[in-house]
């Protein structure tokens, strides 16, 4: 960074001369340094997957939480500081369960992530605040079909057929588009998902226990994958 944009650096609130606003840059680059995380949809549902980067052996996986429920079909998986994702999650089912009170009705997918999103807009624009240093990759099914909604700490959300955020992205998005292909079967995107994710790793290689998937279908409700499902897609990957 230029010294005389040192000043800039100080407050959310103070955009610098060329129009940035740093604190939110650098809550990008707290995603960009978390784990990889991959999400894309198939024929009738979408798949999160996740590698939890497990640094000791010492460290239990199932102590690790990074997909997480939020409605009966939405789920999503994060990436950058996990406890900044916990409030997001808790502010997500709130506003899931605020709906179904006032209008009896599931939240449409595309809502929900809005008002996440405007949440975490709030966090860019006043004084006293930090931004989120958390995206998220939503999956849900509603009544106008399947969708994934990846979110940026800035506020903004983004549609997509197939993303992925964290460390690795890269190397995900360019495996996706040039293998990707809609209609495709549940097991196939898992198989496509888990290579990508495999491309993203430093190690060429996941570990079992550290990697999570959830799936949500339109006949089936969002939900963590069981662990001995995961290792069978492992192995076929192997």
């Amino acid at each position: 960074m230029q010294p005389g944009n040192m000043a800039y650096d100080r407050a959310i609130t103070v955009f610098s001369p060329d129009g940035r606003l740093f604190q939110v840059e650098y809550a990008r680059e707290a995603v960009k340094r978390g784990t990889t995380t991959v999400g894309l949809k198939f024929k009738d549902g979408a798949a999160l997957i996740i590698d939890k980067r497990i640094t000791s052996p010492l460290i239990e996986p199932t102590s690790i939480e990074k997909i997480f429920k939020i409605d009966t079909y939405i789920g999503c998986a994060t990436s950058g500081l996990v406890a900044d994702a916990r409030v997001l999650v808790d502010r997500a089912r709130i506003e899931a369960q605020i709906n179904r009170i006032t209008f009896d009705e599931r939240i449409p997918v595309d809502i929900l992530v809005k008002k996440i999103c405007d949440f975490k807009q709030n966090y860019t624009q006043y004084g006293g605040v930090r931004p989120f240093g958390t995206a998220l990759l939503i999956a849900g099914v509603d009544d106008t079909g399947v969708h994934l909604y990846e979110t940026d700490p800035s506020g903004a959300m983004m549609s997509y057929k197939a993303g992925s955020i964290g460390s690795g992205r890269s190397a995900v998005m360019e495996i996706f588009e040039e293998r990707y292909k809609p209609n495709i079967t549940m097991d196939e995107g898992i198989g496509l998902g888990l290579e990508a994710l495999m491309s993203a790793t430093e190690e060429g290689g996941l570990n079992t226990l550290a990697v999570e998937i959830g799936v949500v279908k339109k006949d089936m409700p969002f939900q963590k994958m069981d662990p001995a499902k995961v290792s069978k897609y492992l192995q076929k990957k192997k």
